[in-house]
C-alpha cells in the first residue's frame, strides 16, 4: 500500500482534486426550485425558471454545472407562497373600526429581479406586507361594514389583489389571490352598538315590507270587491226580480239564522206582511 502511494502519489492527488472540483461544480436543482447562478455578485443565468403550463419533467431541473469558487447558486422557491398579514384595525366608510385578518398568495416569476431587489423570498414578504396593509386600508376604507358581508366583498378583494400585484412585480413576484379570513368588530361598546344598529335596520325593513304587504292586500281586496259589485250589478240588471229575491234571502238569513250573535230577537208578523212576501212566491 505504501509502495502504491509512493509510486502514484501525484496521480492519486490529481484524481482527488478532479473529484473535488467536480463535486464543487455539480448542482442538483429540484423541480420545485429555481436556481439563480450568481457570478461575482451579479446574476448571470436562471436554471429551472418558472413558466406557466410547463409540463412536469421538462422544466430544466436536475443536475447542472457551475464554475467552482466563481459562481454561487441561490435557490428560489417555485411554488405558491403565503403572505399572512398581522391582524390590523381598519376604519370603514361608516366609521366602524374593523379587525381584519387577511392573507395573500404569490409566486416568484422573475427570480433574477427578486435576487436584485429583495434578496430572498422572506425579503419579498417583508416588502409586500406593509403594501398589503396599506392597500387593504384604502380599499376597505371606501366601503361600509355591511357591504363586506355581501357579494361586494369579492370585488373589494379583486381590487386589492390587482393593486398589490402591481407593486409585487417590482420584486419579481406575482400575486395570485388575496382573501380576508375574518372581519370582526372590536369587543365592547362598538360591537354592541353595531348589533343594535343592525337590529334596528332589520326591524325597519320588516315594518316596511309588512306595510307594503298590507297596502297591496287592501288594493287587491278593493279590486275584488269592485269586480264582485260589477258582476252583481250586471246580473241584477238583467233580472230585477232575482235581485229582489236575493236581497230578501239575505235579510231573512240575518233575521232568522241561528248562531252566536244571530237570531236573538223574536218577531211576530202577520202572514200577509210585506216583509214575508217572498214566502208567498213574491205575491
Amino acid at each position: 500500500m505504501e509502495n502504491i502511494w509512493e509510486n502514484h502519489k501525484l496521480s492519486i492527488m490529481a484524481v482527488a482534486a478532479v473529484i473535488i472540483v467536480l463535486l464543487m461544480s455539480v448542482v442538483i436543482v429540484p423541480e420545485e426550485q429555481q436556481a439563480v447562478v450568481v457570478r461575482t455578485g451579479e446574476p448571470v443565468r436562471v436554471i429551472n425558471r418558472f413558466e406557466a403550463d410547463q409540463p412536469y419533467g421538462e422544466t430544466g431541473a436536475g443536475m447542472v454545472l457551475k464554475i467552482p469558487l466563481v459562481e454561487q447558486v441561490q435557490f428560489v422557491d417555485k411554488r405558491v407562497l403565503d403572505l399572512d398579514m398581522e391582524r390590523e384595525q381598519v376604519l370603514s366608510s361608516d366609521q366602524q373600526r374593523l379587525l381584519v385578518d387577511a392573507y395573500a398568495r404569490f409566486r416568484i416569476i422573475d427570480p433574477v429581479l427578486m435576487v436584485e431587489t429583495a434578496g430572498t423570498t422572506d425579503g419579498v414578504r417583508t416588502q409586500l406586507e406593509p403594501i398589503l396593509n396599506s392597500v387593504l386600508r384604502q380599499e376597505l376604507g371606501r366601503r361600509t361594514f355591511a357591504s363586506l358581508l355581501t357579494a361586494e366583498r369579492g370585488q373589494a378583494m379583486s381590487n386589492i389583489r390587482e393593486k398589490l400585484d402591481v407593486q409585487a412585480r417590482e420584486y419579481g413576484a406575482q400575486v395570485i389571490d388575496v382573501r380576508i379570513k375574518r372581519t370582526d368588530l372590536p369587543d365592547g361598546t362598538p360591537l354592541e352598538s353595531a348589533f343594535r344598529r343592525m337590529k334596528t335596520d332589520r326591524e325597519r325593513e320588516a315594518r316596511t315590507i309588512r306595510a307594503q304587504g298590507e297596502r297591496n292586500a287592501r288594493v287587491i281586496r278593493a279590486e275584488a270587491d269592485a269586480e264582485a259589485a260589477r258582476v252583481y250589478a250586471d246580473s241584477f240588471g238583467k233580472d230585477p226580480g232575482f235581485y229582489d229575491f236575493y236581497r230578501a234571502m239575505q235579510s231573512y238569513d240575518t233575521t232568522f239564522a241561528k248562531g252566536e250573535g244571530q237570531g236573538q230577537s223574536q218577531i211576530i208578523l202577520s202572514p200577509d206582511n210585506e216583509y214575508l212576501r217572498q214566502f208567498r212566491n213574491g205575491q
